[in-house]
């Protein structure tokens, strides 16, 4: 008696089981990279504060404008990257030590506050928010722009 009939299954042939094979890897393959792209976007959001953070503890306005989406059209928001870049000026390397995004792990665009807390070592904890606009979907990958920076809260404060 053959072995498949003494197992009760049918037996696959050699082709159709390598299809089916290579299919699942295409898949997987396929599921992995959405995945990552989708779980880079919070490192761009990260990325992109710690830019406009470096640019605000040196004073540097350019920078601060050049991070900031749109920033340049509104003279409001012109206004409040000089007071921010005058009043939390200092020297040292920038190191964030909380963020709390709103439109963390969004599937489409979404529009929020991101709380950030960040230092330069010697320094007291500075806390801000900054609003963050995520446009695009997992497919066609999501992008992040930070349109303004608040002055800043106090330590415990919400944004």
């Amino acid at each position: 008696m053959p072995a498949a009939a003494s197992t009760g299954r049918a037996r696959v042939p050699r082709g159709k089981r390598l299809v089916l094979i290579a299919i699942g890897l295409v898949l997987f393959l396929a599921i992995s990279g959405l995945l990552a792209r989708f779980l880079s976007t919070e490192n761009v959001e990260r990325d992109d504060l710690l830019a406009l953070l470096q640019a605000e503890a040196s004073g540097n306005e350019e920078g601060m404008l050049s991070q900031l989406s749109g920033c340049r059209l509104s003279p409001a928001c012109v206004a409040s990257v000089k007071t921010n870049a005058a009043a939390v000026r200092r020297s040292g390397s920038v190191k964030i030590l909380s963020l709390t995004s709103h439109t963390a792990y969004s599937l489409t665009g979404a529009t929020g506050p991101t709380r950030v807390a960040w230092t330069v070592i010697g320094h007291l904890p500075t806390v801000q928010c900054v609003k963050v606009k995520r446009t695009g979907n997992l497919f066609a990958g999501v992008s992040v722009a930070l349109l303004s920076l608040s002055a800043p809260i106090p330590n415990e404060g919400d944004c």
